[in-house]
């Protein structure tokens, strides 16, 4: 499964699991894989797969997982081990951690921002959305 038309975008072996939308969630999710939630999911998320999080959902949690790829709402720290694809219409209230950031035009992003690979040792670049505009971070638009 390919999300936009990016080759470099996350790919999924396919969907272990979907919370669709109207349903809701309070608790915590471990998952192997690729997981997608359209509906609601308050709590903890954790696991070294795949989060999708489709257009319509809203997460109220902290994240720690090996890739998200967001098209809803995250409200809460995500800690992604490889990279954080922001999508057009996302919207993300939070601070975030990856190695990878990809953002899209037209996202919203209110909180922190660390990239690198600071688990090997390797210095990273902290951003603050609140100070900073796009152009200052250095990050390119896709659209």
């Amino acid at each position: 499964m390919m999300f936009g038309n990016k080759s470099e975008s996350i790919q999924g072996d396919g969907m272990n699991a979907l919370l669709e939308q109207g349903c809701s969630f309070d608790g915590k999710l471990t998952f192997e894989g690729t997981v997608q939630i359209n509906g609601h999911f308050t709590g903890e998320i954790f696991s070294e797969g795949t989060l999708v999080v489709g257009e319509g959902a809203l997460i109220e949690a902290r994240v720690d997982v090996g890739s998200i790829v967001i098209k809803g709402k995250v409200q809460g720290e995500i800690v992604a081990n490889d990279r954080i694809e922001m999508h057009h219409g996302a919207e993300v209230r939070g601070n975030i951690t990856a190695r990878t950031l990809v953002v899209e035009e037209g996202v919203i992003f209110d909180g922190n921002c660390q990239m690198g690979m600071g688990n090997e040792g390797n210095l990273l670049t902290s951003l603050n959305a609140n100070d900073k505009n796009e152009s200052d971070l250095g990050l390119e638009s896709f659209g």
